[in-house]
Formats: structure tokens, sequence, C-alpha cells
């Protein structure tokens, strides 16, 4: 089953609790703190693979979760972090997300990686919060969750060519008899129900990905037939090839009909370099009118997929366009640009009809790793945001007691001192 869309929800792994615990042995007294740290969870993280065909084994699991880390414990004993988990997809995937359809990566060559979720930091433990005026820490921090987060993948075929037709003009037959790929094959409209992808092998070890769309028909941008499902997958292709069957009654109209349903689903096919082929010439009363309609047309050529007549010069002519492309491509390539650095305020107070909101990811973070019912952590939390300037900033801006201080998921009461 060909799948080119998936939703998916992923989750990364929460961290591990830090441990509050104190050295216990027999003629060591007062032996101090010796909690450990929790570990850190796993990351998600996509991959293309170039093993994969389709979307398939994302689509059937909507929620991905990366192993958590491990709590801390007593001696120094700190947790072990998370796995981080692969999740294969094939290349020429585009990642989105689903709130805004923003698009955040496209995962289009083989290896490539994305982070689509990090895992969230290891709780400190007690023995990290010892200092020379507070030798017996009682609070450890918690574990940092992991991100959540909701992502549509979208699947684009990577090919250098893509076969555009009328159902049955005999696309899938080309595919076959100049890749080895299989599509299937049959005498009736719409055989093809999903993409196909071969590659083409050349003289010289030179090869061509070609993309076999299923049958476009007229009203196919506006959601007809199959091809308004699947024209995304000739956007990546760098020439197009119009195969015409040679016993259409009106061939320049079946061509603009084609390529109006292209400009409709996307601008980008008006300047996209395309070869016309008049196919299905092993026929008698094709062959009879092929110099006919080939005078419609500007230098088609004209062969017999079925036959295997004419393949090579039409491959060949293929791949003189996309190696000009190619090589186009490579000079237009400027380097990385320096990495720019900017600044970026440790947290913003907004006002909100029930007090005031506090984001920023150092205090988000620190929030949620406090243990709200330990009162040495709750004040080793209110001592860290006192450091950060986060209490002179609401009574500057106005906030009074009792008013609520929102921080992530997290809601106070707002005391002056």
């Amino acid at each position: 089953m060909f799948i080119d869309r998936a939703r998916i929800r992923v989750t990364g792994g929460a961290g591990g609790n830090g441990c509050c615990s104190f050295r216990r042995e027999k003629y060591v007294p007062r032996g101090g703190p010796d909690g450990g740290d929790g570990g850190d969870g796993g990351d998600i993280y996509l991959v293309a693979d170039g093993r994969r065909a389709s979307l398939l084994d994302v689509h059937y699991r909507a929620h991905w979760r990366a192993e958590g880390g491990v709590h801390g414990r007593g001696s120094g004993r700190h947790g072990k972090c998370g796995e981080d988990l692969l999740i294969h997809v094939p290349p020429g995937t585009l990642v989105r997300h689903l709130d805004t359809g923003e698009v955040v990566c496209d995962l289009a060559h083989d290896g490539q990686r994305f982070a689509v979720a990090r895992g969230g930091r290891g709780g400190k433990g007690n023995a990290r919060f010892a200092t020379a005026t507070q030798r017996a820490p009682k609070f450890a921090q918690l574990g940092e969750p992991g991100e959540d987060a909701e992502y549509l993948l979208e699947l684009k075929l990577i090919a250098e060519v893509g076969l555009v037709g009328l159902p049955n003009a005999g696309k899938s037959t080309f595919l076959a008899a100049v890749t080895a790929a299989t599509p299937k094959i049959a005498d009736y409209p719409f055989t093809t129900l999903s993409p196909n992808l071969g590659v083409a092998a050349l003289s010289d070890h030179r090869t061509l990905t070609i993309a076999d769309i299923p049958g476009i028909i007229e009203g196919a941008a506006d959601g007809k037939g199959l091809g308004h499902d699947f024209l995304r997958h000739i956007e990546r292709t760098k020439v197009l090839l119009f195969l015409i069957d040679l016993g259409d009654e009106d061939p320049v109209q079946t061509r603009e009909t084609l390529e109006r349903e292209l400009a409709q689903h996307s601008a980008e096919f008006a300047n996209r370099p395309s070869v016309v082929a008049l196919n299905k010439a092993d026929l008698p009363e094709n062959r009879a009118r092929a110099a006919q309609v080939a005078a419609a047309f500007d230098s088609p050529f004209i062969l017999s997929a079925l036959a295997r007549d004419g393949l090579s010069e039409v491959l060949e002519h293929l791949w003189a366009i996309v190696d000009r492309l190619r090589r186009e491509e490579a000079e237009s390539l400027s380097p990385e640009p320096e990495r720019e650095y900017t600044f970026e305020a440790p947290y913003t107070i907004k006002a909100i009809p029930s007090g005031f909101r506090i984001e920023g990811k150092p205090v988000v973070r620190a929030a949620r790793m406090t243990d709200f019912e330990n009162d040495e952590a709750v004040r080793h939390f209110q001592a860290r945001l006192k450091r950060m300037g986060v209490f002179k900033a609401l009574k500057r801006m106005g906030a009074e007691a009792g008013q609520s201080i929102v921080i992530g998921d997290i809601e106070l009461e707002y005391q002056p001192d």
C-alpha cells in the first residue's frame, strides 16, 4: 500500500528524577548528601531511509514516545539516559507543523535526520545543592518532561523525470520498459493507483530516476480523478515527459489539458523543461497518422513502449537536459552563510486577566523541575527567580499580592517580599 501522508505525535523521553539521599555508614557521622542525578530522556529523530518507499510504517502508529531517563539513586549513582528513537521515512519527506502548516524540514537525502522532539533533562540530586551554608539540602529536582509536538508528514517522490499523461497513455508500460520497475499494466483506465518509481540505466554508468504519476484528467487540480492526490510527486522533478497516445482524437488539446492542470496545481510547472513523446506507434493506424500528429508539436519523439522502439533516443535526450540542470544547480550553490547569533531574553512577562504569564525556556524549565510539595525545593526555586530578576520585573509591572503567576502549565500566587 502506498501512503504519502501521515500525521504523527511525538513525545520526547522524560528526564529521570534526582535522588534525595544521605550517606549512612558506620563510623561516618554526618555523611552528607549523596543523591545522584536522573538520566536525560531520549530524543526523537526523523531519518531519511532510502529503503523506505512510503509512509506506511508511520501511518499505522500515531504516537511515538522516546525512552525516559532512569531516576538517580543514593551513593551518588546517576540514572541512565534514555535511548534515542529513530523514525525512518522515505527520502523526499516534508515535515510540517500540524497547527501552522509551516515546513520545518525537508528530508531530501538518504541519511539526513531531523530532531522532532527533544528529551527532558534529568533532575539533579541533592548532592548538587550542598553549599557551605546549606550542608544538608533535603530536596532534589524532578525530571523535565520531554517535548510534545504533532507533525504532518508529506512525501514527495525524489525523481528527475516525471511521466505525465492521460489514463492509458502507456506511462506504466514505458516505465516497465526502461527500468526494473513492475507497475500494474492493463487495458482499462486508472490501472495505476499509486505513483511508481524506477531507475533507468544508460551507458557509462549513467542513471535517470523516473516517476510514473497516475493518469491526470481534466479537473485533476480540482480533485477529479487520481491526479489531484499525486500531482505533488512531480514537483521535485527536473523535466517532464508528456506521453501522448498517437490514437488520441485531439493530441494538441490533450497536451493543453495536461499543462493547464499542472499550472493550476503549481505555478512552478510553467518554467519546467518538458519533452513530448507520442506513444503506441506499433499500431498500424497510429503509424499511418504519426507524421501528421508530429507536425503539431515541436520535435516530438515517436516511440512504442510496448515494442521498446525509440526508447533510447528519448532517454538520451532526457539525460542531456537533466545533466545540464544538475551542472547549473551545482554552479548556483552558494557557500553556507555564517551562523548568526541573536540575543534571546531568558524570559518575558505578559499581563493576563488573572495576573501575569511568564514565558521563557529557563524559567519554564525551572518550574517544571521543582517539587512544589517540598518547602526547600520551593525556596530554592524562588531564590532562582530572584537572581534572574523576575520579582523586580513583576513589581515594575504593578503586580499585586494574590494575583496569579502562570509559568508554563503551573499557576502560582504572587506574594511580594
